[in-house]
């Protein structure tokens, strides 16, 4: 990002009717989402329908992984390590990193409702970021541990009041799983592995001694690189066999339970390299083969019995369940009969009874997944079902479709609340299956909402609905709702179960807004949220932007989020207009949905515009306040450029010296003269076609002399395309990039102030060198450099091998200061250059977790710089 002369800042977001179709699609094999359906003018919007975000997640999952996949589509073992390595033994220049986002965050605030941009009202109360594992301590009473998508490990000594942060400096904070030994040891898988595809985020599997007290480190890694640069979802313990499993994207591996740390895993199960089991046809391509979603070890087996779910969402010939009867060293796939239909196995989940005596099943259909558009496929859950002999060859019977769950209570119950999704329409991405320890016929189960049956699925309830809107019982007049408790956050991912002596049994769920429990007991409606506090600070930012208070209060603060809107912090008691904007110093939720980037007024923080997705502008003079209670009056606008091809996080920014000059990027380089006064998207004026198919990831402005980078096509693979456009010199045109310029993803471009004429520019690259990605293209360095409007370019990175080299990660945005210091977010922290101290390079300050961190923004006195991280809140640092 930017600077501007004026100190100003470069910058998401909205809420309207979609009229959608049909389901999320996926084409198998590709990564790319389908043709879905129509909105009714632009889809600038918050969501109306519950369910109409399927399409938008899988974009969401395809704009955070494409640039860090790029051009193969895969990363080998050892990247994420490698670069670690390299940065412990950097330079480190003097500064600390201070937590910003600490406040509890209220999505449900009651004077931010916008009933056509905010999702505040609809339930979902205090939020957090994704939760994507839980597990509770056997031992100590009221310890429970929360696996964030983004985040790390958080610790929580007092049933989920508060919460720690215990695992921030390890080299990957993506959590895939989380288990705790008979031993009261902590096991964190890395890795998330919701998006049941390829994943190279994680960096191995930890275990920590002791965790009701500990804090993770580097030392308690278990095993060598061969779980580097996956994903996994499940860690299982075969204590009577004497192992421990994790099922990985790359297949099920196997390690003796008490063997020393460094002792690698060993892969007993990948039918697409003919490991474990033989004479599989595969089916796919590599970076969609041996995708293992769970696997399951049957009580009372003596540790023999293992149950495998091996399978890529979109479908393969490898799709199956597979089973071992000897603690996994050979495996079959197994032949369910009843119900399942083993052609239409997809993405499943098992969870045994207690006993071993009943096994049950979720499952997504990859049949439903690929249908055509238009279809009438409201939900790709083939079912859930259960063997009653706990055999993986069934027979099988169906308990639950997702007819029948949306008709038990659910708020996505078709024709009740619009042409929506039935549960399920994500059962490729949100699916978790558990049963009661105490009582083998008490199952959960979670989708985009929570179930319940107390009789073995003969009857279930939506005992955690998506939200109330447009639900009988909801209205905006508090005094008229009528909703009941059985509300949180959607997209259920974790689920776990207490069972400390003398203390009522508790059910935790862990979902995409955070953490909630209850008593296995409870049968009346109500959770307990466990974001109350706002100390599970695991918020999953796309932005940050900050502008100065008007009353002279200090900061407001905004960043766009995944799924969880747009952020606003403003000063604790600060008012605007008249108007009390925090009364109680919480953050608050102007904007539902998706957020993306974000621009805000320096000079007036609440003045802000933000992005719902794919460049759906919306802006608010006065910081999304509603002051009435049922938020009737329009205080946010729309303001969308109708482009055709916008990436899902599309960049728009301010003129770094001219403040009456916007820029934004689709397929289309977009110039707005209007700025703070802009009123509808015909204020926009198109400047530059990039291409047909092509897409802009990044722009910035100087004098109205703008670049602009591009992809196209940008799924990985050898389709995948980049380049640069700039009317540097008075006319667009497209820049040669030179033959040692990485064909990978161009996150960000930023023009240096200090030549006057625009031609001095830097580019950063993402994802990870050749060395590790194979794939057309060569090149090592992240960090590029013209002094001459693009006829040449310069690596800047450093020479790979010296200490103080730019480290081989994924680097993310940019920004220049005022003083000539470049500063890049990337992965794995922040990393500044002076200017002309080429390849000398240093990691920006002490303090800051290691989740990736992915824009960068100055305060309006140019003194701070935030960072905005993507499952650690946002940070900031003196300016460099």
């Amino acid at each position: 990002m930017h600077w501007f002369s004026d100190g100003r800042r470069p910058g998401r977001r909205a809420r309207t009717a979609l009229a959608l179709g049909a389901a999320a699609l996926l084409v198998a094999g590709t990564g790319s989402v389908a043709a879905y359906g129509e909105d009714d003018d632009g889809g600038h919007g918050r969501h109306e329908v519950a369910g109409d975000e399927s399409h938008e997640l899988m974009e969401s999952i395809d704009s955070f992984n494409d640039p860090r996949l790029s051009p193969s589509g895969q990363v080998a073992a050892g990247a994420y390590t490698d670069a670690w390595k390299h940065i412990k033994n950097m330079p480190v220049k003097t500064g600390t990193w201070s937590e910003v986002t600490t406040s509890p965050y209220d999505e449900d605030a009651l004077h931010y409702r916008d009933q056509s941009a905010s999702n505040s009202g609809g339930g979902a109360g205090h939020s957090a970021g994704r939760i994507s594992a839980l597990a509770t301590d056997p031992t100590h009473k009221g310890v429970v541990y929360a696996g964030a998508a983004g985040g790390g490990v958080f610790r929580s000594t007092d049933d989920g009041a508060t919460w720690t942060p215990i695992a921030d400096h390890l080299p990957a904070l993506s959590v895939g799983a989380l288990a705790t030994g008979s031993d009261g040891s902590l096991w964190m898988a890395t890795g998330e592995a919701n998006t049941a595809a390829d994943n190279y985020l994680g960096s191995g599997v930890y275990r920590l001694a002791d965790p009701a007290t500990g804090t993770f480190s580097e030392s308690d890694k278990v095993g060598g690189t061969e779980l580097d640069s996956t994903s996994i979802h499940t860690v299982t313990f075969d204590k009577e066999a004497g192992y421990v499993f994790a099922a990985s994207s790359h297949g099920v591996y196997r390690r003796p339970l008490t063997a020393a740390q460094p002792t690698p895993w060993t892969k007993v199960l990948a039918p697409c390299a003919g490991t474990g089991v033989s004479g599989i046809a595969c089916g796919t391509t590599p970076e969609f083969a041996d995708i293992a979603n769970d696997i399951a070890v049957q009580p009372g087996s003596g540790g023999k019995k293992l149950l495998a779910d091996v399978a890529w969402r979109g479908g393969a010939g490898y799709n199956g369940f597979y089973y071992s009867d000897d603690a996994g060293t050979s495996w079959h796939r197994a032949n369910p009969t009843g119900a399942v239909n083993p052609a239409e196995i997809g993405n499943a989940s098992f969870a045994y009874a207690a006993d071993g005596s009943k096994l049950y099943v979720s499952m997504e259909s990859p049949k439903l997944l690929n249908k055509a558009s238009g279809a009438g496929v409201y939900s790709v859950l083939a079912g859930v079902y259960v063997s009653g002999s706990g055999n993986a060859d069934g027979p099988f019977k169906q308990i639950a479709n997702a007819a029948q769950l949306s008709a038990s209570g659910s708020a996505m119950k078709v024709n009740e609340i619009g042409a929506g999704y039935q549960p399920g329409s994500q059962a490729w991405y949100d699916q978790i299956i558990a049963v009661d320890p105490a009582d083998p016929d008490h199952v959960y189960l979670g989708l985009e909402e929570m179930f319940e049956t107390r009789d073995g699925g003969a009857n279930w309830h939506a005992v955690g609905r998506y939200w109330n809107f447009g639900l009988s019982c909801f209205s905006y007049d508090q005094d008229s709702n009528t909703c009941d408790g059985d509300v949180m956050h959607s997209d259920q991912h974790a689920i776990a179960f207490s069972q400390w002596k003398g203390a009522t049994s508790q059910v935790y769920v862990g979902n995409d807004g955070g953490a909630y429990a209850r008593p296995t007991a409870q049968k009346t409606p109500g959770w307990r949220n466990l974001n109350e506090s706002g100390t599970l600070r695991s918020l999953q930012y796309y932005s940050v932007g900050a502008g100065k208070m008007t009353d002279g209060s200090g900061d407001a603060v905004w960043g766009g989020l995944q799924d969880n809107g747009v952020s606003l912090l403003a000063p604790k008691g600060s008012t605007y207009q008249g108007q009390r904007l925090n009364p109680d110093g919480q953050m608050v939720a102007p904007f539902g949905g998706d957020g993306g980037d974000q621009l805000v007024n320096p000079a007036n923080g609440c003045e802000t515009v933000g992005e719902y997705t794919n460049l759906a502008l919306q802006i608010t003079r006065n910081c999304g306040y509603t002051a009435s209670d049922d938020g009737a009056e329009d205080v946010i606008t729309d303001i969308a450029p109708e482009d055709p091809n916008a990436r899902f996080i599309a960049p728009f920014s301010a003129d770094d010296k001219d403040s009456g000059y916007w820029v934004a990027g689709g397929q289309y380089i977009w110039g707005d003269t209007k700025t703070w006064d802009t009123e509808d998207g015909d204020d926009w004026t198109q400047l530059y076609d990039t291409g047909a198919g092509h897409s802009t990831t990044a722009v910035a402005s100087r004098d109205r002399v703008v670049w602009g980078a591009w992809c196209g096509s940008c799924n990985p693979g050898a389709t995948f395309g980049r380049g640069i456009v700039t009317n540097y010199g008075g006319t667009w045109h497209q820049v040669t990039l030179p033959a040692d310029f990485p064909n990978r993803y161009i996150s960000d471009v930023a023009i240096d102030p200090s030549d006057a004429s625009g031609g001095t520019v830097y580019a950063v690259v993402n994802g990870f060198s050749r060395h590790w990605n194979e794939g057309p293209g060569a090149g090592y360095g992240h960090v590029w450099r013209t002094t001459n409007g693009g006829a040449s370019w310069q690596d800047v990175s450093g020479e790979p091998t010296a200490a103080d080299s730019f480290p081989d990660a994924p680097a993310n945005a940019l920004l220049m200061t005022p003083s000539g210091t470049l500063a890049v977010a990337t992965d794995l922290g922040v990393f500044t250059t002076a200017r002309g101290a080429d390849g000398h390079w240093q990691r920006l300050g002490t303090g800051l977790p290691t989740a990736p961190a992915v824009y960068l923004s100055p305060s309006p006195d140019g003194r701070q710089m935030y960072v905005a991280t993507h499952g650690r809140g946002i940070w900031k640092t003196p300016t460099p």
